[in-house]
């Protein structure tokens, strides 16, 4: 009866090896929760672009203001009816001094 009680024990003391320090056991487990909860929240992240995606097609499909803001900002296109003023800022005065080169020898 002892020698069962010892190969039971022992027995006991091996799965009790598996389970938590095995690669396969408790740590295993661990990081597959940790990567799990990385993919949800890469997953939220991208349902959440392909809703903004979804509604500027829809917006482009439906109205010409938003294709109309696009080709604005996209391709710098200006309406027939207006009238195109670019600002250029002032010169500073290091700008308009001239460039000296030396030669080097």
């Amino acid at each position: 009866m002892k020698w069962l009680a010892a190969a039971l024990a022992l027995v006991l003391l091996l799965l009790q090896y598996r389970l938590w320090l095995s690669e396969d056991g408790v740590r295993e487990l661990r990081q597959l929760r940790e990567a799990v909860e990385a993919q949800k929240a890469e997953n939220e992240r991208l349902e959440e672009r392909n809703r903004q995606l979804a509604a500027e097609v829809k917006d482009l499909k439906k109205g010409l203001d938003a294709l109309e803001e696009r080709a604005r900002s996209d391709l710098g296109m200006i309406a027939s009816n207006e009238t195109f003023y670019q600002i250029v800022p002032p010169r500073t005065a290091a700008e308009d001094a001239p460039h000296t080169r030396t030669a080097a020898r």
